[in-house]
């Protein structure tokens, strides 16, 4: 009997009974939908968690910290970024350089900290517009973080400073229009020798110097000003965030030279002091960026920096315990909707069953007619199989309807509770059906609907012709 035959005599076997297949085809579909459902909430939780870190920097960089893993201080200096640079499957290393200055624009006033980095560096940035800051040129050149005006207040003497144009600040600040000025702090100057100096305290290269405002105030010369040019700014918009948001970058080389010039022989405002209370002649960076060539090799890498006494970490290790999460709850979810689906396979074997009862005498004529048993085995299979394929469909679909609706929810602002897992995830996809999953959702129907059907088919097989034809 060709295939044709046998779907054409099923649907009509089907079609005849249609209270008990719709009802059958009901049970496929609740637990497709069930499954897809929970397995969608599953995914789209990783999802977000990648995303996530994926906005808080580059998968593939590791960042060195100046303490070790005992809370410790230790120097990153210019040999640090050579041993890096010497580790397998490192690409490049970044150190960072900071300059803590004073900025005004108009009647705005803020703090903000110059971050010098690597072009390495400054190329995984999210530029929006403008241009990067170019490497080792004469004029310094800066990089804005989208949110870098969260940093200024508006100078008023009849009520307190309001930080921030975008968190009910009154800020609003546009670096490639608006000049800003900047005042560097005065910087470190000796001891006189008639008088104790406290050589206990230390400050790093990375020139986390007192604001220039508080610097100068007991000095008679008046505060320098400085034009710096603006490069680009950062994307991300007025209300997103990212690590970068608040910062403001420039090239490291032409930072180290801008700073060299004012400071002379001290190199940065508020230099490293060694154990005898004078300042090194060398750069302690705040922190460094190691570039590794392939995310698989992110956490060898990170062992060995380990090793050499420095702490670091990366996104990847944060994303690596955060897939041991949300496996477990993604295996938890699709538990529940497993559930679902095995109860209407059952249902499936009891509908199979019932209609072998119902069509003994039936079954009987075709053998006694000379019909192969294997005929009579793939008819009932493929009655089975066609209910899980029309289920399948109907629940993928429901399934989609359903995603769609809780995104939808989600981006309204419905999803407070579910925010709490994934971290607020407005605007993105909350619940998350790739196409392979819902094909796969078809054919794993089409699949059960089978398997439950092959019980009832051998039972088929096995009636005896003479018994079935005496059957009423």
């Amino acid at each position: 009997m060709k295939f044709g035959d046998l779907l054409s005599l099923a649907l009509r076997n089907l079609f005849r009974r249609k209270t008990r297949t719709v009802l059958t085809v009901l049970g496929v579909i609740i637990g497709t939908s069930s499954i897809l459902v929970m397995m969608s909430l599953g995914l789209g939780m990783s999802r977000q968690t990648r995303q996530l870190y994926e906005s808080a920097g580059s998968m593939k960089t590791i960042t060195v910290y100046s303490f070790n893993q005992k809370g410790n201080e230790t120097e990153i200096t210019d040999d640090t970024i050579k041993q890096l640079k010497q580790l397998a499957h490192v690409d490049d290393v970044s150190p960072q350089l900071d300059a803590s200055v004073t900025a005004k624009c108009g009647p705005y006033e803020g703090y903000l900290s110059l971050t010098g980095v690597s072009q390495h560096f400054l190329k995984e940035l999210p530029l929006k517009s403008g241009t990067l800051p170019p490497a080792n040129t004469d004029t310094l050149s800066l990089l804005y973080g989208n949110h870098f005006q969260d940093n200024f207040y508006k100078v008023s003497k009849n009520s307190s400073a309001n930080f921030g144009g975008g968190n009910g600040g009154d800020v609003h600040i546009d670096p490639l229009k608006d000049t800003i000025f900047y005042i560097f702090p005065e910087g470190y100057k000796p001891a006189p020798k008639n008088s104790s100096s406290d050589s206990g305290t230390s400050g790093g290269a990375s020139a986390a110097a007192a604001p220039a405002s508080v610097a100068t105030e007991t000095s008679d010369k008046p505060q320098k000003k400085y034009i710096l040019d603006t490069a680009g700014i950062l994307d991300g918009g007025s209300s997103g965030y990212n690590s970068y948001s608040y910062s403001v970058y420039c090239d490291i080389d032409t930072l180290k030279n801008f700073l060299k010039q004012r400071y002379r022989k001290y190199l940065v405002p508020e230099p490293k002091l060694n154990k005898k209370g004078k300042p090194v002649d060398y750069y302690v960076y705040s922190q460094a960026y190691v570039f590794v060539d392939d995310m698989n090799h992110v956490s060898e890498v990170q062992k060995k920096i380990a090793e050499l006494g420095y702490q670091a970490d990366s996104n990847m290790e944060w994303l690596e315990q955060s897939k041991q999460f949300t496996g477990m709850v993604q295996a938890v979810l699709g538990g529940i909707g497993a559930v679902s689906l095995l109860v209407a396979a059952i249902g499936i074997i009891n509908t199979m069953m019932m209609s072998i009862y119902e069509r003994t005498r039936e079954i009987g004529v075709m053998k006694v007619l000379g019909c192969e048993m294997t005929n009579i085995r793939d008819l009932f299979l493929v009655e089975s199989g066609f209910i899980g394929l029309l289920g399948g469909i109907i629940g993928t679909v429901l399934s989609l309807l359903i995603s769609l609706l809780i995104n939808f929810l989600a981006a309204q602002g419905g999803n407070e509770q579910l925010s709490v897992f994934y971290q607020n995830a407005e605007g993105g996809s909350i619940s998350y059906i790739p196409p392979w999953l819902a094909l796969f959702a078809i054919v794993f129907a089409i699949f059960i609907g089978a398997a439950a059907g092959y019980l009832p088919a051998k039972r088929a097989m096995r009636l005896s012709p003479l018994a079935a034809m005496r059957n009423e």
